[in-house]
């Protein structure tokens, strides 16, 4: 099956333990991206205050969100109905059936009494080393920085033809086949909207070390683990009513979220989790 499905099949299993708190409402970022992309998820609260992202900047998603009138009609609505929306939509339906999954797993994380660890890493605990072969999926300009200054020979995979090219130290390439060989990689969660996630992976087959990151990783993990990734570093929500002004108005979120990792060490399993219920 599909990562969404098996995801999903997760969800039926939480919901079949006792009611899950209905949709509150769904929260959209400015209509316009700000440069530093701060505008980039949307979030669906559920009446519990758990929070889920979505990433909303593919295509002319953020456009078609905010076109359309008939989401405030989310409210009250059920939310694991929603979250199947990420098997069967496409388009908006699927970025806000994703967002719903992702805020019943916090409302998960929370009922089980389980707080992620901080990562203390951004670039998804890679520890780059000089000669490594690096690949990262999206451009990540922040995370650059560290990799490049290892003397790690990078790769990057963009979908936008316009990035590719050789640049100081690193290639941009629309090739995924070119991450054969790399040993690390490091990518976003974007693939788990884009229905890229299982080619990519396919073409890490040589990677001992597989990070996926970004604040719409508020997935469970477990299909990840399975399928080879070895790192999911989300974002943990301290402060829902500031994050959701944040958000709204496209100001920064820092003060608001703490970034979180997971590996199989550290996380306990969804069935554990489950049984806390």
């Amino acid at each position: 099956m599909s990562f969404a499905a098996d995801y999903l099949a997760q969800l039926e299993r939480f919901a079949a333990r006792g009611p899950l708190p209905r949709i509150r409402a769904l929260h959209l970022p400015p209509a316009q991206a700000n440069a530093d992309n701060r505008g980039e998820f949307c979030a669906v609260e559920l009446d519990d205050g758990a929070l889920g992202l979505s990433y909303v900047l593919l295509d002319d998603t953020l456009a078609r969100l905010h076109e359309a009138a008939h989401l405030t009609a989310l409210a009250g609505a059920d939310a694991l109905e929603v979250a199947r929306r990420y098997v069967g939509g496409t388009g908006i339906d699927k970025t806000i059936g994703f967002a719903a999954a992702n805020a019943l797993t916090r409302c998960l994380y929370d009922r089980a009494g389980f707080r992620p660890d901080n990562s203390a890493d951004s670039i998804g605990q890679l520890q780059p080393q000089a000669g490594e072969s690096i690949g990262m999926i999206g451009l990540f300009m922040p995370l650059l920085g560290r990799i490049l200054d290892s003397g790690a020979k990078l790769t990057v995979v963009e979908l936008k033809t316009e990035l590719a090219g050789e640049h100081e130290g690193y290639r941009v390439t629309t090739d995924a086949a070119e991450l054969a060989g790399c040993i690390k990689v490091v990518s976003t969660s974007t693939l788990l909207l884009n229905d890229t996630l299982d080619r990519m992976l396919t073409c890490c087959r040589d990677a001992r070390w597989i990070a996926m990151i970004g604040p719409s990783a508020g997935c469970l993990p477990d299909a990840l683990f399975a399928r080879g990734v070895t790192l999911v570093g989300g974002s943990w929500v301290t402060d829902c009513a500031a994050f959701i002004d944040a958000l709204e108005s496209g100001a920064s979120r820092t003060a608001s979220a703490e970034k979180y990792a997971l590996t199989r060490a550290n996380y306990p399993g969804f069935d554990a989790l489950l049984a806390r219920t």
